[in-house]
């Protein structure tokens, strides 16, 4: 077979742009594997590339497969793959998963989490390699310290969450009144509703925010923190001179794919320590409702994309 489906994107511009059609099926090279995409999912910088408010940052080459997380199964490998095999199951972060077919680099991809189905498992690796990346890489957090999430019942927000909690750390979270339960749920220890509450009134001296929103919710998160701490974004660059005259850190987090990573994620997966949280499942055809749906930025989890 060389053609498959996939969503590809000719010019920037709204969701109409995305155009559910037959591309030739890509073949692994040295380095690399062909997986068979059983699903993928939409995370808010999908769109903002489709709309190519990125394009200075991350220009395309048309026509583009957008799609950043994949969950398969290893259907040939490339010269100098010695780690996997076909008909393994691997999960990972990607470019171009929108599709039947998508190739990898061995480095990008791991064993997908045991206890999960595919469509459960490309929940994960952007938003939880993101999490991981900016508590853990950037941010050094660690037990008994306490840090603020925000919109912590987001795709980002639900595996900080978790991942903090996984290493004893206390969690203030920000969410809408509908969302206030999933917090509790997912271990919050200080949920706040953001609509009835402005967080800065009621979290003081946290050892380290994680922004996810930007704006005035990151100007306003620098007043909640201890001297010594971080601010960590992934929404916009914070202000080193904000920063500096609030005595902390700050860590603009840009999230790169990472192997390792991702096995220690599974295994906590397969522990029960942590879960994805999936809104809903579509079929990758219905791909243009689920990019509406992700740009009215107020998704519960994740929006998954189930591959034909």
């Amino acid at each position: 077979m060389t053609n498959m489906k996939a969503v590809r994107i000719h010019q920037y511009g709204g969701p109409e742009v995305l155009q559910y059609e037959d591309a030739p099926r890509p073949q692994p090279g040295a380095g690399e594997v062909l997986i068979r995409v059983h699903a993928t999912s939409v995370n808010p910088i999908d769109w903002k590339i489709r709309a190519g408010y990125l394009k200075d940052w991350m220009p395309l080459g048309f026509p583009a497969v957008l799609g950043r997380d994949v969950s398969g199964v290893v259907e040939e490998v490339g010269p100098g793959i010695t780690g996997l095999k076909p008909g393994d199951a691997v999960y990972g972060l990607i470019n171009g998963a929108y599709a039947q077919y998508t190739v990898a680099k061995e480095s990008d991809v791991a064993m997908k989490p045991r206890s999960l189905d595919h469509a459960h498992a490309a929940a994960i690796p952007l938003a939880a390699l993101t999490a991981w990346q900016a508590l853990f890489d950037k941010g050094r957090l660690a037990g008994r310290q306490t840090v603020l999430i925000h919109a912590a019942a987001g795709g980002v927000g639900s595996f900080a969450v978790q991942l903090a909690k996984s290493k004893g750390a206390r969690v203030v979270g920000t969410a809408s009144g509908k969302n206030q339960g999933l917090l509790r749920e997912l271990g919050v220890d200080q949920p706040i509703d953001y609509e009835k509450t402005r967080f800065e009134e009621v979290a003081r001296d946290v050892d380290a925010v994680f922004d996810t929103i930007g704006g005035d919710t990151q100007q306003r998160s620098w007043k909640v923190l201890k001297r010594g701490g971080v601010l960590l974004s992934v929404a916009a660059p914070p202000s080193a001179d904000e920063a500096g005259r609030a005595g902390v850190r700050a860590e603009f987090v840009m999230t790169q794919p990472d192997a390792a990573a991702l096995a220690q994620i599974a295994g906590l997966v397969d522990a029960g320590i942590v879960k994805p949280v999936v809104q809903a499942t579509m079929r990758l055809a219905d791909v243009r409702r689920a990019h509406e749906a992700s740009q009215s930025g107020h998704v519960r989890g994740k929006l998954v994309l189930a591959v034909d």
